[in-house]
């Protein structure tokens, strides 16, 4: 992910409908959330969470599929992969212990057997 990518995404999630949306729809997958779906859980009129779906999508963090009448939302988790690499890459300049309380937070709370599985 170049700079301008991850200003994009950034900016994208930096409106707190946006960014719930988001938050939402990694906690939906894989199966994802139809659009009206969304709207209905987050309390917010079906037009208004369109464009922000709209602004989501333009960033790449959220990819919609036609089902039937409805549209499905998915976060993309390879673009979230993607943009939290490009924030912590180099992010301790060759000093590991300026980044390992990072990297402990982020390991998941599910073992590596869980996830595999």
């Amino acid at each position: 992910m170049d700079t301008p990518a991850a200003l994009d995404s950034l900016a994208a999630l930096a409106q707190p409908t946006r960014i719930e949306a988001f938050r939402l729809l990694v906690t939906h997958e894989p199966g994802g959330v139809a659009a009206g779906e969304l709207a209905r859980l987050l309390e917010v009129p079906q037009n208004t969470m369109s464009a922000h779906l709209s602004v989501l999508s333009r960033a790449e963090l959220v990819a919609g599929e036609r089902r039937s009448r409805s549209i499905v939302y998915r976060a993309n988790l390879a673009r979230l992969r993607e943009l939290v690499l490009f924030l912590l890459r180099d992010c301790c300049a060759g000093r590991a212990e300026l980044c390992a309380p990072l990297i402990v937070d982020l390991i998941p709370c599910c073992s590596t057997e869980e996830i595999r599985s």
